[in-house]
């Protein structure tokens, strides 16, 4: 399930960056974020319907799993009604502190990647937070990083699992 989602948490990014360097739409934008948001929304959900009520690693996966749900949800709708990004600041900076002790615990298990891959959202999220919060004139910036981290992020990644090469 990681692979799908990084697969399409890669392209939603790869659209945000767009948008964020004017290249897209709000609107235009907004239906790959709902659809990206739904999916794992469902995805997540699945899981923690599954998982056992002893299994708090099913449930940590999922948790972190909605983290990005509810960011493309909060971006798409935010488009489509044209609101202020504000509220999704202050939201993104919630999930930049929780990344953090992320990727510490993926580097703490073993998992350099995942806890690299970790500070990289981490530093995706600080950024969204500084763009929308806080109205830094950091739309151009943050839209080049949100591209470069959909394709070393999520698209590689999420192909690798895929394909079983990771």
């Amino acid at each position: 399930m990681l692979g799908i989602t990084l697969l399409y948490v890669g392209a939603v990014l790869l659209v945000n960056g767009m948008m964020l360097l004017g290249k897209v739409s709000g609107k235009g934008a907004a239906m790959m974020n709902l659809l990206t948001g739904g999916i794992t929304l469902i995805m997540n959900v699945s899981t923690i319907l599954k998982a056992l009520p002893q299994d708090a690693s099913a449930y940590f996966t999922a948790a972190t799993g909605l983290l990005f749900s509810f960011t493309y949800l909060y971006v798409g709708v935010n488009q489509l009604l044209e609101l202020d990004g504000h509220g999704l600041g202050w939201y993104s900076l919630f999930v930049a502190v929780t990344a953090v002790p992320t990727a510490a615990l993926s580097f703490a298990n073993g998992d350099v990647r995942f806890g690299i891959i970790w500070l990289l959202w981490a530093f995706l999220w600080a950024l969204f937070f500084l763009l929308l919060a806080l109205e830094k004139p950091i739309a151009r910036f943050t839209g080049y990083v949100a591209i470069t981290e959909a394709v070393i992020t999520c698209w590689i990644p999420g192909y690798l699992l895929l394909i079983d090469r990771w």
